[in-house]
């Protein structure tokens, strides 16, 4: 049914794993689309109750989106792409039935975006986090520059956008980012854990708390809209192609403010 991600539903709880390992499951059009139509259903199914979302293997959750996708996009044809992925990751902030990130390596960039849509995120030891986006002449498209301002702090989001540093397990949990960090090989019993308990509690209440959690949060959606536009106007800069063009060949960009 899926080339890009694998789905399994057991004891009430779905998990979604975005499977490209060979590609540090990097995030491209196949990925998305794929994802949309798993969160459907699974919200959708009466079976599933809450889910889970990771990545295979033990080196990354998502490293990112397969910046290769994004070379030659015009300014509207990038800010079409951030509303896609903002629309999907929307949909999983907004699901009635709770999803957990288990962030088992790598969440950059797109994957870092991905794990901050999910209601709360539990990390192995070895994960790390950060928005790299400005490596590229770029910034984060996904929901990004919004949810990591709200979980962490407006000082701490900005320097780690703006700057592009990475940090370890250690400081997302001292930061709020993550609610746990646990040893790589308990990660996902951790998270099917806590999900046990949730399970047990009135399905709906559970859906009015999140529902209710979310609202506090709301604007008038013009902080995504401003980060739409910013990310489309990138990619009519020549730093953006400097940028990209540089992360494709191995380089180090060289950029110039055009």
């Amino acid at each position: 049914m899926y080339n890009n991600i694998t789905v399994e539903t057991n004891e009430r709880i779905t998990t979604i794993t975005i499977n490209r390992p060979d590609k540090m499951n990097a995030l491209n059009k196949g990925v998305m689309d794929e994802l949309d139509e798993a969160i459907i259903a699974f919200k959708t199914n009466p079976e599933a109750g809450a889910a889970i979302i990771t990545g295979s293997g033990s080196k990354a959750f998502v490293a990112g989106a397969d910046i290769a996708e994004f070379t030659g996009l015009s300014v509207q044809e990038g800010k079409a792409l951030a509303q896609r992925g903002q629309d999907i990751f929307s949909a999983i902030e907004n699901s009635p039935k709770p999803i957990i990130a288990a962030v088992n390596g790598f969440a950059l960039g797109g994957g870092c975006e991905l794990a901050m849509s999910c209601h709360f995120r539990v990390a192995s030891s070895n994960a790390k986090f950060g928005q790299p986006e400005v490596n590229l002449g770029l910034i984060p498209g996904y929901g990004g520059t919004q949810r990591l301002t709200q979980l962490i702090g407006k000082g701490r989001a900005i320097e780690l956008l703006i700057t592009g540093n990475m940090i370890d397990a250690a400081t997302a949990l001292q930061y709020g980012l993550v609610n746990h960090v646990t040893e790589p090989d308990a990660l996902l019993n951790k998270c099917r854990e806590i999900l046990h308990i949730v399970l047990s509690k009135a399905p709906l209440a559970v859906a009015k708390c999140i529902e209710a959690a979310n609202t506090a949060y709301e604007s008038d959606g013009a902080g995504f809209v401003k980060e739409m536009d910013g990310f489309g106007f990138c990619f009519g800069t020549e730093d953006m192609k400097e940028g990209a063009g540089a992360f494709l060949e191995k380089r180090k960009a060289v950029f110039t403010g055009k």
